[in-house]
């Protein structure tokens, strides 16, 4: 996990894909009516053999150079995006108490915001106003910097990528700043 994480090797952008995307216990158990799992079965099933076609169409060879890079890159940026939104930050833990649901315009100090340049933001449709995304979950990720609001824990990207490398990543995804003493 250390190693993953100081030398940007996408493990936690995998298993994120593999956990959300193709693990069927899991959202079998999130969609429980018998179309939807099929559906899900069906579309994972086409995925499975579009694949293996472009593989053995194209090879393995020809096929991860065409697009191996591009992939990876793609994870490395979403592994920073994905743990930059919610890790090590003080969250609130129920230790199996029933809770109470926060409210949307509450839910700012759970999250953190990366700035990234405008174009770049622009481009992504705002993906990186992740604070605003959940105080204002009704409005089109493509509008929230029209939002009047500016987010508490939004930061540079370059920024906290820099200072958040220099965590540990057991410290950094298992504890927050206020129990580990680094500030990001």
């Amino acid at each position: 996990m250390n190693v993953c994480w100081k030398c940007s090797i996408p493990l936690f952008a995998v298993v994120y894909r593999i956990e959300n995307y193709w693990h069927l216990p899991r959202l079998f158990g999130l969609f429980r009516a018998p179309r939807d799992r099929t559906r899900l079965v069906r579309d994972a099933a086409a995925l499975i053999i579009v694949y293996i076609a472009l593989l053995l169409f194209f090879g393995p060879r020809a096929l991860i150079a065409a697009i191996g890079p591009a992939i990876l890159i793609s994870l490395v940026a979403e592994d920073v995006l994905l743990l930059s939104q919610h890790t090590h930050i003080p969250q609130h833990v129920s230790h199996g108490e029933p809770v109470r649901p926060f409210a949307a315009i509450e839910q700012e100090v759970f999250t953190r915001s990366l700035r990234l340049p405008a174009w770049l933001s622009m481009l992504l449709l705002h993906f990186d106003a992740h604070e605003l995304h959940h105080m204002y979950p009704f409005v089109p990720g493509y509008h929230l910097r029209g939002v009047a609001y500016a987010p508490h824990n939004e930061v540079g990207c370059w920024r906290w990528i820099r200072a958040a490398k220099r965590v540990p990543g057991e410290v950094f995804l298992f504890q927050n700043r206020a129990t580990s003493g680094w500030d990001i």
